[in-house]
């Protein structure tokens, strides 16, 4: 089955997986999706045997139809190697501790930011590679990011001196770890910039956005030799590696024998711009045996009022959390599943984003909103992350960061309202994605377990290695003594000078 791709506003919009790849946002300014969503037919009695890269190879071949079969498995080759820390690439930890034998932790941060972002950046650079020769693009690509913590560094990682390529990262100045900061402006590599902007994210997302959609600009950097994409989430070539891991942690159940083939398990998964949770909506489109969806959000939860309510309203002030990559008003990745559960209609989902722009709100239809049914949304307040922290590791001794804390927290409120309840959900086993290294946010994970997190990041981590007794990663080490490199601060309205000053 030969995939193309539309746009989310624009029926007449078809472009190849490639070219999806490397324009990341069409002229209009919607989102690429599969005119199909294929069925895999993938046997889950072979996923025990398989690799992360086979399962990788499976999954994504029928969505990247215009990869040849060599071109997609040296992009797998290359992404999923040694700079992940662990040859699982995506391990499961199952945890068999009494009154927690039903969850599992999908561990998503053994690459070289330490982020479940790493997943999908690892092969991005790749796949965009084979795609500039696929379609003989003669210009060079200015990936242009908006990051809430982790996409900047793993994009950063990714494309660092790669031919033909330059990054610009923005990302809210005041609103990303200690951690995620430094490891943006240490980073390396001649065509890497990194802009620190006075506002937040969403701020942040819209001026890039903006950006993309101006035409002007986009011609005339096309006659310098330029064209734009995208290492967003925005991009296809982003959320198509994420459906992998959702089939190779069922796998690994089976192979541990927590569940039967064919058993339905439910995913839990902390929930800012969308496209993670996405992923597992494509896995269970796809045939994987998903029950229901899990769309935890903290104290920003427009997601939960949008489930709860079937509207999705962003007039409200952005809250700074432990979790920042979760402090996101504006889920852009939501936009894809509208366009699915409206019929596919780019008419339709055209005039709610329009709306979301000019009235900051949107409702769906009632006959939306039953399509929502696969999905659970809820949040965690800060106390309720703090708390899930200590939970966990008071009773497991396992170690988990703000972000999973959240998924933690609303899994545990899933299971009191209905796993006890004689429901079909009595007993049904749960993945929980855990989305980053607990020494990403050492500060705020030790005051959580009751222990002093003020310090430097050296301090901090060294403190958290020794109440936990897990090694600190070599890649929080590194930063403590890496040379600050991108001093850049500019105000949104700085943005668009900020790109054609760097591309001069």
């Amino acid at each position: 089955m030969n995939i193309d791709y539309k746009s989310t506003r624009d029926d007449q919009v078809k472009v190849t997986a490639s070219q999806a790849i490397l324009q990341g946002i069409s002229n209009e300014g919607g989102l690429f999706v599969p005119q199909t969503i294929p069925d895999l037919d993938i046997d889950l009695d072979e996923l025990p045997k398989m690799t992360y890269q086979e399962v990788a190879f499976r999954v994504m071949k029928p969505y990247l139809a215009d990869y040849r079969d060599d071109e997609l498995w040296e992009c797998i080759n290359k992404a999923y190697d040694d700079k992940f820390a662990c040859k699982e690439i995506a391990p499961l930890k199952i945890l068999q501790q009494k009154g927690m034998d039903k969850v599992s932790y999908l561990e998503l941060f053994h690459g070289a930011t330490l982020a479940f972002k790493d997943m999908a950046l690892a092969i991005l650079p790749h796949l965009m590679g084979v795609a500039v020769r696929k379609n003989r693009l003669e210009e060079d690509i200015v990936i242009l990011t908006a990051t809430s913590g982790d996409t900047g560094k793993a994009a950063l990682a990714g494309f660092a001196d790669v031919p033909g390529v330059k990054i610009i990262v923005f990302y809210p100045k005041d609103g990303v770890s200690q951690v995620q900061e430094l490891q943006m402006v240490t980073q390396t590599g001649a065509n890497t910039h990194v802009v620190g902007v006075r506002g937040n994210f969403d701020d942040t997302q819209t001026g890039v956005k903006q950006i993309f959609a101006n035409q002007a600009i986009k011609e005339q950097l096309k006659q310098k030799g330029y064209v734009f994409s995208s290492a967003n989430s925005i991009n296809i070539g982003r959320l198509v590696p994420q459906i992998v891991y959702y089939y190779y942690a069922y796998g690994r159940l089976l192979a541990a024998n927590v569940i039967k083939s064919g058993e339905a398990v439910d995913v839990a998964v902390p929930t800012g711009n969308f496209g993670n949770i996405l992923a597992a909506y494509y896995a269970k489109q796809t045939g994987l045996p998903l029950a229901k969806l899990i769309c935890a959000s903290n104290e920003n939860k427009v997601l939960y009022d949008f489930f709860t309510t079937g509207t999705y309203n962003r007039d409200r002030n952005l809250v700074t959390t432990t979790s920042p990559s979760m402090d996101i008003l504006i889920s852009s990745n939501l936009e894809r599943f509208i366009y699915h559960i409206s019929g596919k209609s780019a008419d339709k989902c055209r005039e709610l984003m329009l709306s979301l722009t000019e009235s900051k709100k949107y409702t769906i239809s009632p006959m939306m909103r039953e399509k929502m049914a696969d999905f659970h949304g809820d949040f965690a307040s800060e106390a309720d992350t703090a708390a899930a922290i200590k939970h966990v590791f008071d009773r497991t001794g396992y170690l988990i960061d703000p972000h999973t804390a959240v998924a933690a927290h609303v899994y545990e409120a899933y299971q009191s309202q209905f796993g006890l309840s004689g429901t079909p959900d009595d007993g049904r086993k749960t993945i929980i994605t855990a989305a980053a290294s607990p020494y990403k946010f050492a500060g705020d994970v030790l005051r959580a377990l009751g222990a002093d997190g003020a310090g430097d990041v050296e301090t901090t981590t060294r403190r958290l290695s020794e109440i936990s007794q897990t090694p600190i990663p070599a890649a929080i080490s590194a930063l403590t003594h890496a040379p600050i490199r991108h001093h850049t601060v500019c105000d949104i309205d700085e943005m668009t000078k900020m790109v054609t000053d760097f591309l001069k």
